[in-house]
């Protein structure tokens, strides 16, 4: 097994038990999940690219009649990339206590103040920072705002 088939199993593996960690523990930490809301995806350029430039790799694999195991490595990491980026959809978790953003635990007693753009962006400010919270269906900010007040 050379370096680059090390490399690639751990960055599968890695993407792999995030994957795990979002979808299934996540939602059961902290009590019952009050309140799920679909995100806007973001950084799809970025992630198109990374797809491309592995795609690049395997097909530059195959040309040159690399290993089998760099083959599927690739492979298995091309959908991971595809799943994660692609076809999964970010979510907030809104629990009683607080909500998960992007995978960080946030107490509802640290927001400061709220603001909500024309676009339909939710600005939260915390003690030291912002979230911006894109929600795909407008509807979904009123769900969240009702959650907040019975949280409160």
């Amino acid at each position: 097994m050379s370096l680059t088939d090390i490399l690639l199993a751990l960055l599968t593996a890695g993407l792999l038990l995030f994957a795990i960690y979002d979808d299934a523990i996540l939602p059961r930490r902290r009590g019952p999940t009050r309140l799920r809301v679909a995100l806007r995806r973001r950084h799809l350029i970025d992630s198109g690219i990374f797809i491309v430039l592995l795609l690049i790799l395997l097909w530059n694999n195959i040309q040159q009649h690399g290993t089998p195991l760099t083959t599927t490595l690739l492979m298995v990491l091309c959908f991971m990339a595809v799943w994660l980026f692609w076809l999964r959809s970010p979510q907030l978790l809104m629990k009683n206590e607080g909500m998960f953003f992007a995978g960080v635990w946030i107490d509802y007693r640290r927001i400061q103040s709220m603001n909500l753009s024309e676009d339909g962006i939710l600005a939260m400010q915390l003690e030291q920072r912002r979230l911006l919270i894109a929600v795909q269906q407008l509807d979904d900010l009123e769900k969240i705002y009702h959650t907040l007040v019975e949280a409160r």
